[in-house]
C-alpha cells in the first residue's frame, strides 16, 4: 500500500493519495486545486487514479475534484447526504471500495457538515483493524470540527453539534487505539479552535489527550464546540458553494501577463482591484493607491479571501518571479479573474506619481502616545483567543476576518492605528481601511509582540 500525505502550510491543509501497488489503482482524498503532485506521484509509482473523494464540501479552499476528474477520468465520491451539480458517486456508511488488496471503508460522520465522511484505510481487506482513518474535518488532532460553518447554507449549528457528538464519541472513538489519525487540517486553520500543528496522530493518543473527545454529556459537548471559535472569513461560504457546483477547472500552468500602463489604467477604470502581495515593508516603501497588502508568504489564501471575492477582477503586484505564486494562491480559493500583474512598480510610480498611495507605519513604542490621544483609535485585529493571552488596554477589537463587515464601527474622523501580533495582519488591515476611504490610518511594525517587549524592557 502507498499512503502519501501532502501538506499545504499556507492553508494548513492535508490531502492524501492511497494506492494499491498490486493493482495499480489509486484514490485521492481532499485534493487541493493544483493537482500536479498527485499526478506526478501516481505516474512515478505506476498508479492510475481511479477515484477522488472529498470528505465534505470544504469551506476554506476550492477542492481539486473537478480538476482530477478532468485529467484522469476518475469518479468523484461524496458522502451520501451530498447534493452537487456534477455527477458523483454517493458513498454510504459501511460501503467498501476495493482498490485491489487495499480496501477503503466509508463511515458517515456528520457534524462539521451533514455530508461529512471518514475514510478508513485497510492494507488488506481481511485486516480487522484499519491502518488509518482519514477524518476530514470531523476529528482533528487536539480538537473536532466546528459545526457553525454550514450555517451559511442553512444548517443549524446546534443540530450539527449534536450529530458530531455521536460521530466522534459513538463511532471514531470506538476504533482501535492503534489506528493512524490523518485529518484534513492542522493548526492555523479556522475550521476548529484548538488544532495541533502535528500532521498525524493515533486514535489512542486522541482518546487520552484531545479535550473534545473526553467523556462528557451531549449538552456539555455542544456547549464546548459552539463557543470560542475563530472568526470565519466571508469567502468560506462562497467556496463551500463552489465545491458543490460545476465550475471551470483551473489551468495546469498559470502565466499572468504583464500589464503596460495603459492596460493597467483601463483595468482600474473598469473596477479592477489591486492585490499587493509583497512584504509589509516593501508595501510601505511604495505602492499603488487603493492596493490591499496581503503578503504571499503569510497565510495568503485565507487572508486574501477576507477582502477579495471570486467575482473580483484582480491586478497583482508581486516581487519579481512571484506573480504566478500569487495567482495560484488566488485560484486555490476560487478567485480566477486575474487580468495580469504590474511589472517594475518603482519605475511606474516614479513616472506616474499620481498613481501612488501613501502609508504610515509606526514603532511599537509610539502606541502609548496614540492611546492617550483622543483623536486616535488603536485597533487590534487579532483573534479573540489571542487577546485572552494578552491585550493592550484601551484598544478597540475587530478580528481581521470581520473587518470588511464591521469597519463602519470605526470613526471616519479620527486617526486609526492598527496592530496585530507581529505586523503582517496590521498591514493588511491598514491597507484595506485606506482602500475603503479611511484617510488617516497607520499600522504598527512588530505589533503586540514588539509592544509587550518594549514594556518588559522599560
Amino acid at each position: 500500500m502507498i499512503l502519501n500525505q501532502y501538506h499545504l502550510s499556507s492553508l494548513s491543509l492535508s490531502s492524501y493519495l492511497i494506492g494499491d501497488e498490486t493493482s495499480g489503482n489509486a484514490v485521492v482524498v481532499d485534493p487541493q486545486r493544483d493537482i500536479d503532485q498527485y499526478l506526478d506521484d501516481a505516474s512515478r509509482n505506476n498508479l492510475t487514479i481511479v477515484g477522488v473523494i472529498d470528505t465534505h464540501f470544504h469551506a476554506d479552499f476550492v477542492a481539486g475534484h473537478l480538476e482530477l476528474a478532468a485529467a484522469t477520468g476518475a469518479w468523484i465520491g461524496l458522502g451520501a447526504r451530498a447534493e452537487a451539480a456534477y455527477d458523483f458517486r454517493k458513498l454510504h456508511h459501511g460501503e467498501k471500495i476495493s482498490l485491489g488488496e487495499v480496501e477503503l471503508e466509508i463511515h458517515e460522520t456528520p457534524g462539521h457538515t451533514w455530508e461529512s465522511i471518514t475514510v478508513l484505510v485497510r492494507e488488506r481487506a481481511t485486516d480487522k483493524t484499519p491502518h488509518a482513518a482519514l477524518t476530514g474535518d470531523t476529528l482533528f488532532i487536539g480538537d473536532v470540527g466546528r459545526p457553525d460553518l454550514a450555517a451559511s447554507v442553512g444548517a443549524d449549528p446546534v443540530e450539527l453539534a449534536r450529530a458530531l457528538y455521536h460521530s466522534v464519541h459513538d463511532d471514531l472513538m470506538k476504533l482501535d487505539g492503534s489506528v493512524r489519525l490523518l485529518p484534513a487540517h492542522t493548526a492555523g486553520s479556522a475550521c476548529g479552535k484548538n488544532l495541533s500543528a502535528e500532521r498525524e496522530s493515533t486514535i489512542g493518543v486522541q482518546q487520552a489527550a484531545n479535550p473534545s473527545v473526553q467523556p462528557m454529556s451531549e449538552d456539555e459537548f455542544v456547549t464546548l464546540i459552539t463557543s470560542g471559535q475563530p472568526s470565519a472569513p466571508t469567502y468560506f461560504a462562497t467556496d463551500a458553494r463552489l465545491n458543490c457546483s460545476r465550475h471551470p477547472v483551473m489551468a495546469s500552468r498559470l502565466h499572468p501577463a504583464a500589464l503596460p500602463v495603459d492596460a493597467l489604467e483601463r483595468a482600474l477604470s473598469s473596477g479592477a482591484r489591486i492585490l499587493d502581495a509583497r512584504t509589509p515593508d516593501l508595501f510601505a516603501a511604495g505602492h499603488l493607491a487603493g492596493s490591499i497588502n496581503v503578503g504571499v508568504d503569510g497565510r495568503f489564501e485565507e487572508t486574501a479571501g477576507m477582502f477579495f471575492d471570486h467575482r473580483d477582477v484582480i491586478v497583482i503586484v508581486a516581487e519579481p518571479d512571484r506573480e504566478a505564486d500569487v495567482q495560484l494562491g488566488l485560484a486555490r480559493i476560487g478567485c480566477d479573474r486575474v487580468v495580469g500583474f504590474v511589472p517594475n512598480l518603482p519605475e511606474l510610480l516614479a513616472a506616474q506619481p499620481q498613481l501612488a498611495g501613501s502609508t504610515d507605519r509606526v514603532r511599537a513604542d509610539a502606541l502609548d502616545g496614540a492611546l492617550a490621544d483622543p483623536d486616535t483609535v488603536v485597533l487590534d485585529v487579532r483573534n479573540a483567543g489571542e487577546r485572552e493571552d494578552g491585550a493592550i488596554p484601551g484598544t478597540q477589537h475587530i478580528p481581521l476576518a470581520e473587518l470588511p463587515q464591521r469597519h463602519h464601527e470605526l470613526p471616519a474622523d479620527k486617526r486609526i492605528v492598527v496592530h496585530c501580533a507581529s505586523g503582517w495582519r496590521s498591514s493588511v488591515a491598514a491597507s484595506a481601511l485606506k482602500s475603503l476611504g479611511y484617510t488617516s490610518v497607520a499600522d504598527v511594525a512588530g505589533g503586540y509582540n514588539a509592544w509587550a517587549q518594549h514594556h518588559q524592557a522599560a
